[in-house]
């Protein structure tokens, strides 16, 4: 695929904010026509494995690939859409960013933490508009931020306060899933944009200024989430699909060039855009650990000191290592 000219560039950027209200839709579509089965079927069967991905994270290269034939699969826009079809039982299994975890179990929903990667904190950063007067963080004081509630990007913007020392009551937050925060970004609604990749690659255009990211920070781990009753009735299953989700991994690892290839026409992104994202924000598999259960924690703390959500929250206790062998 070619790189758009730059005479071709304002009607892509036009375009964009449509492409992501459609993957909105196709996401809350996904949740809704799975939210039906029955309650029954909620990991005990004998069917496919319900995998819940979201667009660009490593579950999607294994389903560009079809290396994971006998599995159904959903999309969803973000973390906390994901944890909400593990609420309803809509799938088995799904992977999210380090804040969705937190935010559902302290809203009692059932899930294990049952794998993890090395950090990403590339993959995440916070978007002004270059010909703005931010040059810091600190410089955010009293404007308006966007970020999707309850994702990744939630923990960062708690650490980029903490590391300035500001608080919440500095900046004016405005919660926007990535559909509503690209455009009110373009349109100059907010001041700043809090996103993470393929979003975050799709808004590096000419005009647009990376003001900070992770490094430092936050780890910006990828977690994989299991519905209890998978994990326990359907363990080899899990077990199978996990491998073939390292072997893909590191296979896509090994070969950037095809795994860009592969995944592009998958994300309808260029592949140019997709080339960049995956060269900062793919990252190996590994196992959960106590440490990694303390991160979570730690994590998890924070957020109920900051009232974020209610406590107390055990997010260590949901971390299951059966599978580790798997991804060491």
């Amino acid at each position: 695929m070619r790189t758009p000219s730059r005479t071709a560039r304002p009607r892509r950027r036009r375009a964009l904010p449509a492409l992501l209200t459609t993957l909105a839709l196709l996401a809350a579509t996904a949740l809704a026509a799975c939210g039906g089965e029955a309650a029954d079927a909620r990991g005990g069967g004998s069917g496919p494995l319900r995998i819940g991905y979201q667009r660009f994270g490593g579950l999607s290269l294994v389903k560009a690939r079809a290396a994971a034939p006998n599995v159904t699969w959903s999309l969803f826009e973000s973390g906390p859409a994901l944890t909400e079809a593990l609420k309803a039982g809509s799938i088995d299994i799904g992977q999210v960013g380090e804040a969705p975890p937190v935010f559902a179990a302290a809203g009692k929903i059932p899930f294990a933490v049952i794998g993890t990667s090395a950090p990403i904190p590339q993959g995440e950063a916070v978007l002004v508009k270059a010909d703005s007067p931010y040059r810091t963080f600190a410089d955010l004081r009293g404007k308006t931020v966007a970020l999707n509630k309850g994702s990744n990007v939630h923990w960062l913007l708690v650490k980029l306060l903490e590391a300035n020392k500001m608080t919440l009551k500095d900046v004016n937050v405005k919660y926007l899933k990535p559909a509503e925060g690209r455009p009110a970004f373009d349109n100059g609604q907010v001041d700043a944009w809090i996103i993470w990749d393929p979003y975050f690659a799709l808004a590096e255009q000419p005009g647009v200024r990376v003001l900070a990211d992770a490094t430092g920070l936050a780890g910006n781990r990828e977690y994989v989430l299991a519905a209890p009753q998978a994990v326990k009735n359907r363990t080899d299953d899990v077990r199978a699909f996990l491998t073939t989700y390292r072997q893909v991994t590191d296979w896509g690892i090994d070969h950037p060039q095809e795994r860009a290839a592969t995944l592009a026409p998958e994300l309808k992104i260029p592949l140019d855009v997709t080339t960049r994202a995956l060269a900062r924000s793919a990252r190996p598999l590994a196992p959960v650990t106590p440490e990694i259960g303390a991160e979570l924690q730690a994590i998890a703390d924070s957020f109920v000191q900051l009232e974020l959500v209610p406590g107390p929250v055990d997010i260590a206790g949901r971390v299951d290592g059966r599978f580790n062998e798997v991804f060491r």
